[in-house]
């Protein structure tokens, strides 16, 4: 992606950042993820007081690009306070689609330095996949 683009990226993921609900761990969080045709889709993290029904902002933007017919991706950005990067249930759906994944981690606290850049492979190595899948489902052992 050009230079232009990835700069329009991280804000869009900051913005995004601005609509999260979060108000339980209060750690509001913005994704933005540019698809193969340059398309832009955004999420914010969503909570919820069953904690496991939360939503992450990856999965939000991520979801977004699928419902939309986009299933092939260049890069995502993701805005929150200290930069870090997608959590490991994040990771694998986002392998789903895009194990070469170009990841911008902006550090909301310091919004003047450059993002840390990421390729999916390097926070998810060895990743389970469809391939992992095309043997068929495993045998039940043998008595």
């Amino acid at each position: 992606m050009r230079p232009e683009k990835l700069i329009h990226l991280a804000d869009a993921a900051v913005a995004a950042r601005r609509m999260a609900y979060a108000p339980y761990s209060g750690f509001a969080v913005g994704a933005a993820v540019a698809t193969a045709d340059g398309q832009l889709f955004t999420g914010c993290n969503v909570e919820n007081a069953s904690y496991g029904g939360c939503l992450c902002a990856e999965r939000v933007a991520a979801a977004a690009a699928v419902a939309a017919g986009h299933r092939r991706w260049q890069a995502l950005a993701i805005a929150l306070p200290g930069g870090g990067t997608p959590c490991g249930i994040c990771r694998q759906f986002l392998s789903e689609f895009a194990e070469d994944l170009l990841i911008l981690a902006i550090d909301t606290d310091r919004p003047t330095a450059p993002p840390h850049r990421y390729q999916l492979q390097q926070l998810y190595p060895h990743g389970f996949s469809g391939r992992d899948l095309q043997a068929g489902p495993p045998k039940p052992p043998t008595p």
